[in-house]
């Protein structure tokens, strides 16, 4: 098994010199926020993160979590380790100052939970979802609901999870079928049943914070009717202690390919006469309400792709360097050399590194923009910054799991056999990665939201900006020298070429034929995570040619930086092409068999 140490040093140049940190210090509320300031975060999240949660990874997987007459049992070692985790503050890092948080800006909250994913997934996953369920409170719960639940959730003293799905539903939720009776008294029975509850049930805290979308007697069919109710694992009285435990059980808990350690429940509402549940602001509308959560889980599982991808990248680095095997190539007689020296393994690493660092680089320049769509002075900033998140949210998720999948194949394929052996601890990265490009919406739901909402619907005007950002950056790249900046230049032109392509081919055939443009949504997706992170590696690359030029700072790592981007022009980029093709041609030899020819 590797250690986990965090790429702080990476994950410093991308918040400063990608993300603005400076700038994010600049906007109102964040007057104490510095680069000294999330240098000593970075480096206390750092520490906990190698230190209590790395070594509890392999701890979680081989134990799992338990379940027993209702109740769930963490591995071991995990009780102790959130209580740390909540004693240290971690919980309330990003939180709302008026609930106990310390009100501190996305893009450090992003760089911080990047460490909790990678050293353990698993245990991320808990502060996760109170992270959503915070964030729908705050901005759809009565005054009375903040008061009562959000600062034990802020400090981590409870917890939060968003139930949506049902055994019969999947990701149709206009197919749900959850009840929620009106009592008179301001409160609600709900009953029915949730699958895919993600720490719906534990032994970590003495409270769950259940978001739960159920249907009132009188609402319409379909997603109009669905309503949320805050239903809590045990009430709550006026003076804030805790009262009756509520009628919301863990019926069982999954048996599961990967993050083992992570319950995922399956609950029961009103078994024995129905859980006690208030409703989440208005009637009807709870599905746009979960959509807060939502599009908070789906950025951070976009972030756990990045996460595993770059603990699996760590862990295939050291095997390269550790194994001796074979001579290296042209050097006949020569001595036996770690695999580190033979190209393929160098290409496969490369390719890890590369695009682990621009899905790093997308993610946080991502999260800066959250910042400022929330805090910038200027409404029309706000708004322009705000339209680029809702347009990136799906990418970050689909494009970033969707390589922490190959990554982590990658990662084993780099040990060699002994990869497919479970004690040397690559393979749980693969079985990890492979549930984050099904979570929270799969791919394809990630990618016709892309397609759809954010595409078609406004006939393409946001990601018209983005391309001229793009093209910007092009116009720099043509002013450099070297074959290095050409190459770049080159692979960034073509992929937005591909990218405008892909576009216009959406905006002028979505009405007209939904069908056949949907066939080509998840090979767009991944075009514009490709273009996008080729995007973010020339930015730094271009940054990494000005400090060298300057002879500031770290000279090696600015020459990685630059190789590094040249390698993803090189090796990524060059999958633009194909894809764009895909998105426009593709619909026929996706569309023409008939059921019985299958």
């Amino acid at each position: 098994m590797s250690n986990y140490a965090a790429p702080i040093r990476d994950m410093q140049f991308v918040m400063r010199e990608l993300a603005g940190l400076d700038e994010i210090a600049q906007l109102p509320g964040n007057e104490e926020v510095s680069v000294e300031l999330a240098d000593a975060i970075l480096e206390e999240a750092d520490k906990f993160a190698s230190g209590v949660l790395a070594p509890l990874n392999r701890v979680g997987d081989q134990e799992g979590a338990s379940w027993h007459d209702g109740e769930v049992r963490t591995a071991t070692g995990w009780k102790a380790a959130y209580d740390q985790f909540r004693e240290a503050g971690w919980p309330a890092l990003a939180g709302d100052p008026e609930f106990g948080g310390q009100g501190l800006p996305k893009l450090i909250a992003t760089a911080v939970m990047e460490m909790w994913k990678s050293a353990n997934m698993a245990f991320s996953l808990c502060p996760m979802l109170t992270t959503g369920a915070i964030e729908a409170l705050m901005l759809r719960g009565s005054d009375e609901q903040k008061a009562m639940y959000l600062p034990k959730m802020v400090s981590g003293e409870w917890t939060g999870t968003m139930n949506l799905t049902e055994p019969q539903a999947g990701s149709d939720l206009a197919a749900v079928r959850t009840r929620a009776e009106p009592q008179g008294d301001g409160t609600y029975r709900i009953l029915g049943q949730k699958i895919f509850i993600t720490y719906g049930e534990h032994d970590l805290t003495e409270n769950i914070i259940h978001l739960v979308l159920a249907r009132l007697p009188d609402a319409p069919e379909g997603v109009k009717g669905i309503s949320l109710f805050v239903v809590p694992k045990y009430l709550v009285n006026a003076d804030g202690s805790l009262g009756a435990r509520n009628d919301a059980h863990c019926v069982s808990i999954e048996h599961k390919l990967g993050i083992h350690a992570s319950p995922t429940c399956v609950l029961a509402f009103g078994d024995n006469g129905g859980a006690i549940g208030t409703l989440v602001g208005e009637a009807n509308r709870g599905l746009e309400y979960m959509f807060i959560m939502m599009n908070e889980a789906r950025f951070a599982v976009g972030m756990e792709g990045l996460a595993l991808s770059e603990r699996a990248y760590q862990h295939a680095l050291q095997y390269a360097k550790d194994r001796v095997q074979g001579t290296e190539a042209g050097v006949r007689g020569g001595p036996k050399v770690s695999i580190l020296h033979h190209a393929d393994v160098r290409r496969m690493l490369m390719s890890m590194k590369s695009k682990s660092e621009a899905m790093r680089a997308l993610a946080y320049v991502v999260g800066a923009a959250t910042d400022k769509a929330h805090h910038h002075a200027d409404e029309t900033v706000r708004a322009r910054n705000q339209a680029f998140v809702d347009l990136m949210i799906p990418v970050v998720k689909g494009w970033c799991t969707e390589n922490s999948v190959d990554v982590a194949s990658t990662g084993i394929q780099v040990h060699g056999g002994m990869g497919f052996i479970e004690e040397t601890g690559a393979a749980q990265h693969l079985r990890d990665a492979r549930i984050t490009p099904i979570y929270e919406g799969t791919t394809a739901i990630q990618a016709n939201d892309l397609i759809g909402r954010k595409i078609a619907r406004e006939n393409g005007a946001t990601i018209a900006s983005v391309i001229a950002d793009m093209r910007g950056v092009e116009a720099e790249l043509a002013a450099a020298d070297g074959a290095a900046f050409a190459a770049m230049r080159g692979a960034l032109a073509e992929g937005v070429d591909a990218v405008e392509e892909a576009v216009a081919y959406i905006v002028a055939n979505y009405a007209k034929d939904i069908k056949a443009v949907s066939v080509g949504s998840v090979p767009f997706l991944k075009l514009l995570g490709i273009v996008a992170g080729g995007w973010q590696m020339a930015r730094a690359a271009l940054v990494a040619r000005a400090k060298l030029a300057a002879g500031e700072g770290d000279a090696r790592f600015f020459e990685a930086k630059i190789v590094t981007a040249r390698f993803f022009a090189d090796h990524v980029m060059s999958e633009a092409r194909g894809l764009s093709y895909a998105v426009v041609n593709g619909a026929a030899g996706a569309l023409e068999l008939s059921e019985e020819q299958f």
